[in-house]
């Protein structure tokens, strides 16, 4: 069986949590798109194209434990507004997606572009305000020396640049069903898009 789920939103509204979440409530592989383009980031930091190093991606790239880093992510969001970068993943992202036994993707333009034919579409979105704090915590958790102010205008500048780019701008799909997540909590969030799934295949445990 294949059956995908497309999990779209901006940064730190909850998709990456909630694509885990639905992944493993039915058993279903799960991809972070995101983490194609922090792979790639994270060469250019080393003065490697763009373009080379999205056409050179090795699986092996997306285990490595330092891509979740905001300079990393901001190198990502720099390379996913080009044409040839975001050429050079489609294939990767579209085999991942009809694979047997269902799968969940989560990123920008899953519902758009890469998966428009997705069994599910989930626009996760929540306030700039609300995701700010809550990238905010979560690199403080990790040691990051931020502040709110910065991270808030780190937000508000991808925002702009995921949704002003020429190619495959991030935007709900059409027939995507949106998920504001803003004043629920994670437990409550997953139980939606659980629920949505279940409803669009009712044959899963």
């Amino acid at each position: 069986m294949s059956f995908t789920v497309a999990i779209d939103g901006p940064a730190a509204a909850g998709k990456g949590t909630i694509s885990k979440g639905v992944a493993a409530q039915f058993g279903f592989a799960h991809l972070d798109t995101g983490l194609l383009y922090r792979a790639v980031g994270r060469r250019t930091l080393d003065g490697t194209d763009p373009v080379e190093a999205a056409q050179a991606l090795t699986a092996e790239e997306l285990q490595q434990g330092d891509l979740r880093t905001a300079e990393i992510a901001q190198a990502a969001s720099k390379v996913a507004v080009v044409p040839e970068v975001r050429a050079a993943l489609v294939d990767f992202q579209r085999v991942f997606a009809r694979r047997a036994g269902g799968a969940v993707l989560d990123g920008r333009d899953i519902g758009t572009v890469i998966c428009p034919e997705a069994e599910v579409k989930l626009f996760v979105t929540a306030s700039t305000e609300v995701r700010a704090e809550r990238r905010f915590l979560e690199l403080s958790a990790k040691g990051a020396n931020v502040t709110r102010e910065f991270v808030l205008a780190d937000v508000r500048e991808r925002d702009v640049r995921d949704a002003e780019r020429s190619t495959a701008p991030m935007k709900p799909a059409a027939d995507a069903v949106l998920l504001d997540t803003s004043d629920l909590s994670v437990e409550a969030a997953l139980a939606q898009a659980v629920a949505l799934v279940e409803s669009k295949c009712p044959a899963t445990p």
